[in-house]
């Protein structure tokens, strides 16, 4: 696979380009042009003059991808089965009964919806069809003060950990974050509570992250003493609050790179990503080991394998395009007036 690949990357030149998220496997990312977290390869396939965009990570991220592309390029999935089940817990029709409930308890004029980047296209044009943006776990507050100065609460899609984890960072009470449970009839809300509510957060989470428990920081701490725990803010409130620092996958590489030598540290993210951290920062005499070690990794992200990438580039080569992700140009057009104000916070 390693040599189809490689002769087949050879064929296209710089007419194609291919990114690879952290939570890819060793076997794919090492063929990637650039590697990142959602926002850095939104940010890389906005700014890409190639022809060919091939996205290894899942399904959304392609969408973000298409719809930030210039006129022309064409993004490609190597398998369409990579989903993203967090994105899946919100679905359009469920945001609209929201809104439309919202709506007649006179809530939405001075509710701003906000969504995390993990969500479909058709969530993020919903968002920028209502006046807010989308957000990642790098800039969720900046996200969440552009919307404070333009409305009294936000609607936050589909991480609710992200949202309760901001919100509280930014002084915001429990009490005053409300969960809208898309299954239940009203969201299991009353209007007195979405009234008093500053954040409504979507019931919707990261299979990967919610795996992390509070227990899984007291026992890495009693195993390693001075051990330093960081998380991404997918992960549970509880675990959040007890860990040292919070962080995207890009800050907290960040985090440990800028650490001196000797340290240790128990990272709560995917697996995949935390084994390459083991090995890179290994060299500079550090530890990095992960929260838990009986977690899992991102199952869809992992649908991406080398024979996939393969099989999409050597079609590419002979000039098929295959498993092209093209969003519906009103979508896009929606969606893209999120992106940009994103891309502008």
């Amino acid at each position: 696979m390693d040599k189809r690949i490689a002769e087949a990357r050879a064929r296209l030149g710089t007419a194609t380009i291919v990114l690879g998220h952290h939570y890819q496997r060793d076997e794919v990312v090492q063929f990637a042009d650039a590697t990142g977290d959602s926002y850095k390869l939104s940010k890389t396939a906005a700014e890409t003059n190639a022809q060919y965009i091939v996205f290894c990570g899942v399904h959304f991220m392609a969408e973000s991808a298409d719809i930030l592309a210039r006129e022309g390029q064409q993004v490609i999935l190597p398998d369409l089965n990579a989903g993203c089940s967090m994105a899946d817990m919100a679905e359009i029709s469920q945001v609209e009964d929201c809104w439309e409930t919202l709506e007649r308890m006179g809530l939405a004029e001075e509710t701003i919806p906000l969504t995390y980047i993990n969500s479909a296209a058709s969530i993020k044009a919903f968002c920028g069809e209502h006046g807010g943006l989308v957000c990642t776990s790098s800039n969720a507050g900046r996200a969440f003060n552009w919307a404070f100065a333009r409305g009294k609460r936000i609607l936050f899609l589909p991480d609710q950990h992200l949202g309760r984890n901001t919100g509280y960072a930014m002084s915001i009470g429990l009490e005053e974050m409300a969960v809208w449970d898309p299954w239940a009839i009203q969201g299991g809300q009353t209007r007195e509570n979405l009234a008093a509510s500053r954040v409504v957060l979507w019931k919707g989470h990261c299979a990967v992250h919610q795996r992390f428990l509070p227990r899984h920081v007291d026992e890495v701490r009693a195993k390693y003493p001075g051990i330093q725990v960081i998380a991404h803010p997918e992960c549970r409130w509880e675990v959040c609050q007890k860990a040292d620092a919070l962080g995207s996958t890009e800050r907290l590489l960040a985090l440990i790179d800028q650490a001196p030598a000797g340290s240790m540290f128990a990272v709560g993210t995917e697996i995949h990503l935390v084994n390459r951290m083991a090995k890179r920062f290994a060299a500079q005499g550090k530890k990095v080991i992960t929260l838990d070690d009986t977690g899992c990794l991102c199952t869809t992200m992992y649908r991406i394998s080398p024979q996939h990438l393969a099989w999409a580039l050597e079609n590419l080569a002979e000039g098929r395009v295959v498993n092209r992700i093209a969003v519906r140009p009103e979508v896009k057009r929606l969606a893209r007036v999120a992106l940009d104000r994103m891309l502008e916070v």
